[in-house]
């Protein structure tokens, strides 16, 4: 089958010739039909993160399920959303209902299948779902209707589940408080969506990129802003010089924290949801983590239970009171995925979501 292969950071993607194992027990195979173009996925062939290689890309999809293995319950024919931190359901962090913490997902990734000239194979997060089929346990699977455009499917499984779950879970947003977005890709304009839902006011949008100013609006901002030297005064204004209730950092960097943190007024919370490199190192001074009161604390797959969410976010599509129209910036086959991973390094659009035909 074909998939998306990295060979190494800086190196360029190309679609490859891979051979997958077949199902063993309780697994399955997916035929997948979307899946999103990520930043994490940009984090790993840009040197950010160091996964092993050869690497089939992709975490974020939607597909069917076309073989089941032994014991499995799912049955074929079941359109379902991947979920690439599958709950073990057995240790302690599940056990406390955290299983966005799962000790089972910090396991060294292991090879799976091979590259056509017999090289083994490994596959991020456990998926590798740029490619036309994945198998994966069926713990990793979500299903969800059958009608559900896969598409808007696809981004149930990381961006809009991240975002979501940021603001609602992890933040717990109020209706009245007042909210800061940095980084506007597809988990930045998820966390605008669920913000506007909360009842949030105002809702300062900011990137670097001008283009992203009318996604921005379309999806719940009240303001835009680019960043500058003055950025932190001028969005303070917008809430009386406070500063924001929570500010939200969807990039993965350092300075980006730091800017969320000097945004956020005295006795705020800070939620860092992009995914940052180990030699990246931030620093606050202790003074003013005392006298500034703030909250600093990251936001794991929007500290979510997926088998229960994802459901509950489909039915939300489908009787159509989250859109997520302004989250996908076009459809593209197999064969240009290198050139939508260009697109998200230069901050075009939002998520360029990878279809694959029935």
């Amino acid at each position: 089958m074909r998939a998306l292969v990295a060979r190494g950071p800086g190196l360029p993607l190309r679609v490859e010739q891979v051979r997958l194992p077949p199902p063993g027990p309780g697994e399955l195979r997916v035929r997948v039909r979307a899946a999103g173009v990520c930043h994490s996925d940009l984090s790993m062939v840009n040197g950010t993160l160091a996964p092993a290689y050869p690497l089939v890309l992709g975490h974020e999809a939607a597909g069917v399920v076309v073989e089941a293995g032994a014991g499995a319950r799912v049955p074929v024919g079941t359109q379902v959303v991947l979920n690439w931190a599958p709950a073990c359901r057995a240790c302690w962090f599940c056990r406390h209902d955290e299983p966005w913490l799962c000790a089972a997902n910090t396991a060294p990734a292991q090879p799976r299948g091979e590259t056509a000239d017999g090289t083994p194979l490994h596959v991020t997060l456990g998926l590798g779902a740029f490619a036309e089929e994945v198998v994966v346990s069926e713990a990793a699977v979500v299903p969800v209707p059958v009608d559900l455009p896969p598409e808007r499917a696809a981004l149930l499984g990381c961006a809009v589940l991240t975002g979501t779950g940021a603001v609602r879970n992890t933040a717990r947003v109020a209706a009245g408080q007042s909210v800061a977005v940095i980084g506007l890709g597809g988990v930045g304009l998820s966390v605008l969506t669920a913000a506007r839902a909360a009842g949030a006011t105002p809702i300062v949008a900011i990137d670097v990129a001008e283009a992203k100013r009318n996604l921005a609006l379309a999806a719940g901002a009240s303001d835009f802003l680019l960043p500058d030297d003055r950025l932190s005064k001028r969005a303070r204004a917008l809430t009386e010089g406070r500063g924001v209730d929570h500010a939200f950092e969807c990039v993965g960097r350092a300075a980006t924290i730091h800017t969320a943190w000097r945004l956020t007024r005295r006795g705020g919370a800070v939620t860092v949801v992009g995914m940052g490199g180990r030699d990246d190192p931030l620093s606050l001074a202790a003074a003013d983590i005392f006298h500034s009161a703030r909250t600093l604390r990251s936001s794991v797959y929007g500290s979510s239970d997926p088998d229960r969410e994802v459901p509950a976010l489909a039915r939300q599509v489908g009787d159509g009171t989250l859109d997520l129209a302004p989250l996908i910036s076009g459809l593209v086959p197999l064969d240009e995925a290198p050139a939508a991973f260009d697109r998200l390094a230069r901050g075009e659009g939002a998520r360029w979501v990878v279809t694959f035909p029935d």
